[in-house]
């Protein structure tokens, strides 16, 4: 195996490349431009919509193929998508050329899991918390990088909006052309997790053939190898599947992680389309913005590491759900309802800001209990080593599931809010109000379980006291 910091520097200069994206902060106002022949409305009902489904629709598929490349070719197509997305981006003008580049916009941020599942496949496991850590960062400085950049050249009147584009296809390019330096991997957790299957049944047969239990001409039709390698796989992931969500602390905090990105996913994709509607400052300060809420990410992700979240008992953990549910809630009702587009940038940021040391908590606490066992036949017949393994090979797996999932509610959001199926017609302030309220809810819910459990505790402890005098 190469040198694991070797690895991680690679891989970490190609996900900075790749994060700078200039023209992302201003989004929805190159799109709203004369340029483009479609309303805000189109914008907010036909197009954003088209991306958010194609990213459920691929989530799964990437997930799999990604496996079965063995990573390297999805995270040079994933460059090569990035390229091919704003390249179009710079000469179509409609609205059906728009929804065919949000299609490949959404394959663009599914195979980002190629990037991350790259390191389990590569690194030694006793260096996934580093590098990890290193990977994330990389794209933290590389998205700060391309909102400073961005808020540079329109602030300073070096671009107009749409000229961001060309930063960003040199972006991509570059990191298409570094891609190419990553080391080739050999194995994968599931379709290439056992390489020389297919020679020890080899050997197997003519053992059998040797010994004269099986004749030569006697010939039993058996699965071709490459049957055996899907099956193996599928079984693996169901394994490692089964093993991770029979813990009931990964479940809980599983939920949690799937609920609060599916909001965060919303805010961000539609955030843009609300300070359109502000009347508009002399400079539109997104790009800050953007920077802004990265490195208030940035510190809030690594004040979460010493969140002791691996100590709290349920009913602690429940409540500090609920608060941190509540007050990004409250964060998102800044933003949308204020009349003063500067409140509604720093609602977003303080947002995105918790958003983070949430997410980071939850992954912590995901991470840990990970290594917790649950299944009876591995507590009993297996080794505590290849039990140990086999829950840290699921980290990809159960992150990828929980990010599945967190799609499918943001679907299900963007149907019912946003869409003009359910015909609500809801203006864009009305949409977030849904969605801070979503947050509340959440809160609400949490809290409402931790009071329940102190009434069945208070219920309960006197019936006990009683039955012991008894």
């Amino acid at each position: 195996m190469e040198s694991w910091l070797k690895i991680s520097w690679v891989l970490c200069i190609f996900g900075f490349l790749r994060e700078i994206r200039p023209s992302e902060p201003y989004h929805a106002e190159i799109l709203m431009s004369d340029w483009y022949h479609v309303t805000q409305e189109e914008i907010n009902r036909s197009v954003y919509p088209v991306g958010t489904y194609s990213y459920l629709a691929l989530q799964i598929f990437v997930f799999l193929i990604t496996d079965f490349l063995r990573y390297k070719p999805v995270i040079i197509a994933n460059a090569l998508t990035g390229i091919l997305v704003w390249s179009t981006l710079l000469w179509t003008t409609t609205l059906t050329g728009l929804q065919v580049v949000e299609v490949f916009y959404g394959f663009y941020q599914a195979a980002e899991v190629a990037y991350y599942a790259y390191i389990y496949a590569k690194v030694d496991k006793k260096y996934y918390p580093l590098v990890t850590s290193y990977t994330r960062s990389a794209m933290f400085v590389g998205k700060l990088v391309g909102g400073l950049l961005a808020q540079l050249m329109i602030g300073m009147h070096w671009m107009v909006y749409r000229q961001l584009y060309i930063i960003s296809i040199t972006s991509q390019v570059l990191a298409l052309f570094w891609s190419f330096g990553l080391p080739k991997v050999e194995k994968s957790l599931y379709f290439h997790s056992q390489s020389g299957a297919g020679k020890d049944d080899t050997k197997s047969d003519a053992a059998v053939i040797e010994n004269g239990s099986q004749k030569p001409e006697e010939t039993v039709e058996k699965p071709s190898p490459a049957t055996k390698q899907s099956f193996h796989a599928f079984q693996l992931l169901w394994t490692h599947f089964h093993s991770a969500y029979t813990n009931p602390t990964v479940l809980q905090w599983s939920l949690w992680y799937a609920m609060i990105l599916a909001g965060f996913l919303q805010i961000s994709t539609y955030m843009q389309v609300v300070w359109k509607s502000y009347d508009e400052p002399t400079i539109a300060w997104n790009g800050a913005v953007d920077a802004a809420l990265t490195a208030l990410s940035a510190v809030f992700s690594l004040l979460a590491g010493y969140f002791p979240a691996s100590r709290l008992k349920t009913r602690t953990s429940f409540l500090t759900i609920a608060v941190l549910s509540v007050l990004q809630g409250g964060c998102i009702l800044l933003s949308s309802w204020t009349s003063n587009i500067y409140y509604s940038y720093l609602g977003y940021v303080l947002f995105g800001g918790l958003f983070a040391f949430t997410i980071t908590v939850a992954r912590f606490v995901l991470s840990l209990n990970l290594f917790v066992v649950n299944l009876p036949m591995y507590r009993s017949s297996c080794s505590s080593e290849l039990a140990s393994s086999l829950v840290e090979d699921s980290f990809a797996l159960v992150f990828g599931f929980n990010t599945f999932i967190a799609l499918l509610l943001q679907c299900i959001l963007t149907f019912v809010v946003v869409s003009e199926n359910v015909n609500l017609n809801l203006n864009v302030f009305e949409q977030f109000t849904v969605y801070a309220f979503y947050f509340m809810v959440i809160g609400i819910v949490y809290f409402t379980v931790v009071v329940l459990q102190c009434v069945w505790s208070g219920v309960k402890g006197p019936k006990t006291n009683k039955e012991v005098v008894n």
